[in-house]
């Protein structure tokens, strides 16, 4: 199309040139000046010179040629080390898996801790065996695994432990949890216990690996996330 425009320009500039000296002169009945130069159609406003009907095409190309991509946005920066835990057996089962299934390039590190906790989130005496076993089938039809019947002697006997946690802020966070999974009734004690636990230390976290883990640990509102030293 453009070509086409530029040819039209250039054969009506030939015209024009051929007209004003004189050499279309037999094709007009009358070929003095004057009356040539009348017959004219608005002569002055069709003088475009070559150049400038290249100026104009270019011009033309420019507008339809297809816009630069936008930069790509600058990539998440990746963590060399993030440890997350403590988790009792259960639960670090729980997450080795999930994060297996969900990240399986990430690379991790399992450790095992020993941690004094001072808060216990759980359930009253159930005032016998038989119904402190019954709840306890409840409560893993509500797809949760991390708990105890306690056995000890006391007030406590035939409650249900569920989960020990350093601050009463995890403890707190613990009771919230798992009355969204269906299950009320959870109290906070204050209760020095030592117990084994498991850290997971995660290498190189980034990307579509750290979106994965994010959203791992959001089915652990109970577990403390840190940074850690690099290998």
């Amino acid at each position: 199309m453009l070509k086409i425009i530029f040819w039209l320009l250039l054969l009506a500039n030939a015209t024009l040139f051929a007209m004003q000296k004189g050499y279309l002169g037999a094709l007009y009945s009358d070929g003095r000046e004057p009356t040539r130069i009348s017959k004219q159609l608005q002569a002055d406003k069709i003088k475009m010179t070559v150049a400038e009907a290249a100026q104009a095409a270019s011009a033309a190309v420019a507008s339809t040629a297809p816009a630069a991509p936008a930069a790509a946005a600058d990539p998440a920066p990746v963590v060399a080390c993030t440890e997350i835990g403590n988790f009792a057996a259960a639960e670090a089962r729980r997450f080795s898996s999930k994060l297996a299934e969900r990240a399986p390039n990430v690379k991790f590190v399992r450790r095992e801790t020993q941690e004094v906790a001072s808060h216990m989130v759980y359930l009253p005496s159930l005032g016998s065996k038989d119904a402190a076993d019954k709840k306890a089938d409840e409560i893993r039809r509500l797809g949760i695994s991390d708990f105890f019947v306690i056995q000890d002697s006391g007030a406590l006997r035939y409650g249900i432990s569920l989960g020990i946690f350093r601050t009463d802020e995890a403890a707190q966070k613990q009771v919230a949890s798992l009355a969204k999974r269906g299950l009320g009734g959870a109290k906070i004690s204050t209760r020095t216990v030592s117990s084994s636990k498991v850290a997971f230390q995660l290498r190189d976290l980034g990307g579509d690996a750290k979106i994965a883990f994010d959203k791992i640990k959001l089915d652990f509102p109970g577990q403390e996330v840190r940074s850690c030293a690099g290998p």
